[in-house]
């Protein structure tokens, strides 16, 4: 984790006042439908607020920074393009923290009082669930570029939670697609509704002619004893394995590597997926994961991308989640612009038709041109095609495909598209 820094897009926003000022409460916001356009009032006061959720402390604060400098690198560039509603567009950034405290609900009622119209983040899938409820009365969408989580799909949100990520039911179809068709592949997965998610997924790539499931193994978080799993894995003879968990079961995650490997099913035939996929020079001898792959959702950055978020936070070193994010951050501006009107429940309203189905464009500039001779666009940003569905989730997934080297740390070494 980065040593604490203050951030040039932070200390951009610590210039505005810190007070927060006493207001009367104001009546809940119209909400909005994903499939609504002309049939919102509009709410706005023609400045573009943005507000980021990132966490700048606690377990996963080295996410942070790349996320915010992604977002001030778009702010940038579309007030240098003339704003939105010809005005500059402003952004608020404030610490999302971690699941252990309420560090989020209290920055969001900050940003609430500082009438933001929109947010960015939370990195956090469970951050996201929690604050979903609190966006309707607010009136105000919530664009994710980090949370993957498969019950964010169906969870009551007024239809103003939005992701730019790809939920983690598709890494399945990723996972067989990278494996390439090397034909027989077994699955052993935490019994959850993300592992489940992933197996469906799965099972259906590989039966469109990517190969064979010849075996599946699920476990509860209370298994400690994996032979009796990896005996019935290695008596398929699977070409590939793929493993899948969560994070926070990380003494189960070591124990299944380590058993997986001393069966030979380990190296070049394990597959980790993105709830799994951890620095393990800590937690496994030296060796154990060389060679083991794993998959991330994510999109990469080119050398011209990252140039432009380091020229937000110089001293940004991962790119991870940066692509979605700024993508996020032009999308809310174009629906705002399509609208007419930068109110939130608006902006909601308008984020769809901006994503897909239009004229492409693939920048903030050029997307603005196409509108002065065409009322339909389809953003394609650096993090691919999005085209959101009806449940706000991209229905084009990029994810990285990443190997582990002899300390159990992995390098991302290519990119594939699933969904």
């Amino acid at each position: 984790m980065p040593s604490p820094r203050t951030l040039v897009v932070v200390a951009l926003s610590a210039a505005l006042s810190l007070a927060v000022a006493g207001c009367a409460t104001e009546a809940p916001k119209p909400v909005p439908t994903r499939t609504q356009s002309s049939s919102v009032k509009p709410t706005g006061d023609g400045v573009l607020r943005i507000g980021t959720l990132f966490p700048t402390t606690g377990a996963q604060a080295y996410l942070g920074p790349a996320q915010a400098a992604a977002v001030e690198a778009a702010v940038r560039e579309i007030n240098e393009a003339g704003g939105v509603l010809g005005k500059p567009v402003e952004v608020l950034h404030r610490d999302s923290g971690d699941v252990s405290t309420d560090t989020i609900e209290k920055s969001f009622a900050d940003l609430q009082t500082r009438k933001v119209d929109v947010l960015i983040g939370p990195s956090s899938s469970v951050l996201a669930e929690r604050l979903a409820p609190k966006l309707a009365a607010a009136g105000i969408p919530m664009i994710s570029p980090a949370a993957t989580s498969v019950r964010l799909s169906t969870m009551a949100d007024s239809g103003l939670f939005f992701r730019t990520i790809p939920s983690a039911a598709l890494e399945g179809d990723a996972i067989a697609r990278a494996i390439g068709g090397k034909g027989r592949v077994a699955y052993v997965y935490l019994d959850d509704e993300t592992g489940a998610a992933i197996l469906g997924s799965l099972r259906s790539r590989l039966k469109a002619g990517f190969g064979s499931l010849v075996a599946t193994q699920k476990f509860d978080p209370s298994v400690k004893d994996f032979a009796p799993i990896v005996a019935a894995v290695k008596k398929a003879t699977p070409d590939a394995v793929v493993f899948a968990s969560t994070f926070a079961a990380m003494e189960q995650n070591t124990a299944v590597i380590t058993a997986l490997t001393a069966a030979g099913l380990g190296g070049a035939k394990l597959w980790l997926t993105g709830e799994n996929m951890a620095d393990y020079s800590q937690a496994l001898p030296a060796g154990t994961l060389t060679g083991v792959n794993g998959i991330l959702a994510g999109a990469g950055s080119d050398a011209a991308f990252t140039a432009r978020v380091k020229a937000a936070d110089p001293a940004t070193s991962s790119m991870a989640y940066a692509p979605e994010a700024y993508d996020a951050t032009i999308l809310a501006a174009l629906a705002a612009i399509v609208a007419r009107d930068a109110g939130g429940p608006s902006i909601a309203a308008r984020l769809t038709d901006v994503s897909k189905g239009g004229i492409k464009c693939t920048s903030f500039g050029e997307c603005v041109a196409v509108l002065k001779t065409q009322p339909d666009i389809d953003y394609d940003g650096i993090s691919g095609p999005i085209a959101f569905d009806s449940k706000g989730d991209p229905t084009s997934a990029h994810f990285g495909v990443y190997k582990y080297d002899a300390a159990n740390r992995f390098a991302r070494t290519g990119d594939i598209v699933g969904g």
